[in-house]
């Protein structure tokens, strides 16, 4: 899907992940892997934009609430989720899927959220109408009802249980949505000055702290341009290659990550695959691959 995004190229995303040979991969370190093959979405070519401070909304929230419906069946059967995006607002739909699975089991989920971008804008904050900018905020309760209530109540994840890694880039007025809500952003400065090792660790703590598990969504415009150049929306001064991979190395030592996204791989603006291949080097190592 790329509805949600201001530039083309993101919905061949999963394809370039495949190509990437994620399947055999995974497979190649002990997983049973079903590939369940693309949601369907309607083509912004035949489908109306709509409101100019929410565009496609509509046909947004239909995929996303064929997505919620895909997730929570795989997690009933004792899988782990794993969705490929995509721009990121197809999490909506992932977190919600997970979020209704955990509270029919009495158990509250928590989220982390790897991003150079808040996602915490509202059709009325947003300076573009892309809602792949508000994510997040429908997560935790915040923007249009059709994807904040996807779930079936809302909020999907409280915010207290929130954190966001590798924050970089907010707009004026999302400031304050980051700011009031309760969420617990780290920034780049804070993994220039206390390194990933620690915020990754405090990260996890935020997580779970009252909760029973996380979703982790990767938007691979957190690593820095010079590693992962096809991406929807590219910000200098990002995570490093070796502090991407470490912090999927902790999330996996943790124990506790029940499903996996991973969005924003723009083919058309990569380099001969290259972060379709950084995406599936973080996915092993987030699933259980080690050095030794």
């Amino acid at each position: 899907m790329d509805l949600g995004a201001g530039r083309r190229g993101v919905d061949m995303g999963p394809s370039a992940l495949r190509v990437a040979g994620l399947n055999e991969k995974l497979a190649a370190i002990g997983y049973g892997v079903e590939d369940l093959g693309n949601v369907l979405v309607e083509q912004p070519e035949s489908s109306p934009v709509g409101p100019s401070h929410a565009r496609y909304l509509p046909q947004i929230a239909h995929t996303c609430s064929r997505l919620a419906a895909m997730v929570e069946q795989a997690a009933e059967q004792g899988r782990a989720p794993l969705v490929l995006g995509g721009d990121h607002s197809v999490a909506v739909g992932t977190v919600a899927g997970m979020s209704r699975r955990f509270c029919k089991q009495g158990r509250k989920l928590g989220l982390i959220w790897v991003d150079a971008h808040a996602d915490m804008n509202t059709p009325e904050s947003s300076p573009s109408g892309n809602v792949h900018g508000m994510p997040l905020a429908c997560c935790i309760g915040i923007g249009p009802q059709q994807l904040t209530a996807l779930a079936g109540y809302a909020p999907a994840v409280d915010p207290s249980s929130v954190a966001i890694i590798g924050l970089r880039s907010v707009d004026e007025l999302e400031r304050a949505n980051v700011q009031r809500t309760g969420v617990h952003p780290f920034t780049m400065r804070d993994i220039d000055e206390r390194g990933m090792h620690s915020v990754i660790q405090e990260a996890i703590q935020h997580a779970t702290r009252t909760t029973n598990g996380f979703h982790l969504s990767f938007d691979m415009d957190a690593v820095d341009p010079t590693e992962a150049p096809g991406v929807g929306t590219p910000i200098p001064g990002g995570i490093t290659y070796r502090e991407a991979h470490l912090a999927m190395e902790i999330v996996c030592d943790s124990g506790l990550m029940a499903s996996m996204e991973v969005v924003e791989v723009n083919p058309v603006m990569d380099d001969a695959n290259r972060t379709a291949l950084l995406a599936v080097e973080l996915i092993l190592s987030a699933m259980g691959k080690r050095i030794l």
